[in-house]
């Protein structure tokens, strides 16, 4: 089974382009997809809005977008980074998200997304990294942030040295709450042996472990990964995963089932399946297309399946898992028009279950 709706496209409710999606489900099963909206240019820094669409039947129909942050509300410059966590305890979701770069703020929903709390300023706790690195430039996510198995909440963040609008060079780090969001702390910066990990998403293991899979500029062109005993300290040196390849651009990875509720452990991993080089030569990056996901049964050891998701031009993807198990994974798509290739046109939900990915060898 493999469904695919565009939620999102180039041009609509009068946004130049929209990007950087993200997509949870809440506790009681709703989906939630966001992106930002970006109104005159396609930059970062651009003027940004948060929309949001929810789908209250498993992704097949959607609610209209609804602006969910609006950057008017701050002052000039993009509300960015938006990213939610759902709270399987309290059945509540939470959101993260900054402004400009500079700010950070928290939110919470107690209707499945369908209405948010005013922001509450939270940058004082990553304000707490400067005494050990002078950043100028941060951001939460993006993507999805998870719920640890004791009721953590945890968000991985990057920031950066910059104090301009370069947002390298950078590190990664996280925040995290044990009180269902009432009060957020800084957890420790990952070493910086790789360059510039950053993007960064989070799963916890079988074992109850914490692995971050993050986004680099390292030489090896591949996933840079570290895991933490608790997901906040002692996050050792950084290494490649060989099987992962890193075109420069932000992936997705969650878990599907574990030991404890299914026979296996699986843990699911998507971004563009990009080997190659733009210049042939080696040391440049490979382009954004070819949006494939990625199956572990090994705690992310080793990813003996894999299926591309969509050929050609596409990007920055987030996966969500649904209460049956079949999983969604919201990616930026382009186009090629005229010879040439439109890389966000589209915000697409792709809808799959494990027959689909596996092609029928996973029939548990």
């Amino acid at each position: 089974m493999l469904e695919k709706t565009d939620l999102f496209e180039a041009g609509d409710g009068g946004y130049h382009v929209y990007r950087v999606p993200g997509i949870s489900v809440t506790p009681a099963g709703v989906v939630l997809a966001y992106a930002e909206a970006r109104l005159e240019t396609p930059s970062d820094w651009a003027d940004i809005d948060i929309l949001m669409r929810r789908s209250l039947d498993g992704g097949r129909t959607w609610e209209p977008p609804v602006k969910v942050v609006d950057h008017a509300d701050f002052g000039p410059g993009p509300a960015n980074n938006f990213v939610t966590i759902p709270d399987r305890d309290a059945g509540r979701v939470h959101a993260l998200h900054c402004h400009n770069y500079a700010r950070v703020f928290y939110r919470v929903s107690d209707d499945d997304g369908a209405t948010f709390s005013d922001p509450v300023e939270i940058t004082d706790v990553l304000a707490e990294f400067r005494s050990e690195y002078d950043w100028g430039v941060c951001a939460v996510g993006p993507g999805h942030g998870i719920q640890l198995d004791d009721g953590r909440l945890l968000a991985p963040i990057w920031i950066s040295e910059s104090h301009t609008k370069a947002h390298g060079p950078n590190r990664a780090a996280v925040i995290y709450s044990d009180d269902h969001g009432a009060s957020w702390r800084r957890g420790d910066m990952v070493p910086d042996t790789i360059p510039c990990c950053n993007e960064t998403e989070a799963v916890q293991l079988a074992d109850g472990r914490v692995l971050l899979n993050m986004r680099n500029t390292g030489e090896a062109r591949r996933r840079a990964v570290t895991i933490s005993d608790d997901g906040v300290h002692d996050w050792p040196e950084p290494w490649y995963d060989d099987e992962l390849p890193e075109p420069r651009c932000f992936g997705s990875i969650c878990r599907l089932t574990t030991g404890r509720d299914d026979d296996r452990n699986r843990v699911l991993f998507s971004n563009p399946d990009v080997w190659d080089t733009l210049d042939g030569s080696g040391t440049g990056w490979g382009e954004r297309r070819d949006v494939t996901v990625r199956l572990s049964y090994d705690e992310c050891e080793s990813w003996p399946v894999s299926r591309r998701l969509q050929e050609g031009p596409s990007g920055y993807s987030d996966l969500a898992v649904l209460p049956d198990k079949s999983v969604l994974c919201i990616y930026e798509r382009g186009r090629i028009e005229g010879g040439h290739t439109s890389h966000n046109r589209f915000l697409t939900v792709a809808h799959f279950d494990l027959d689909w990915l596996t092609e029928g060898a996973d029939r548990s």
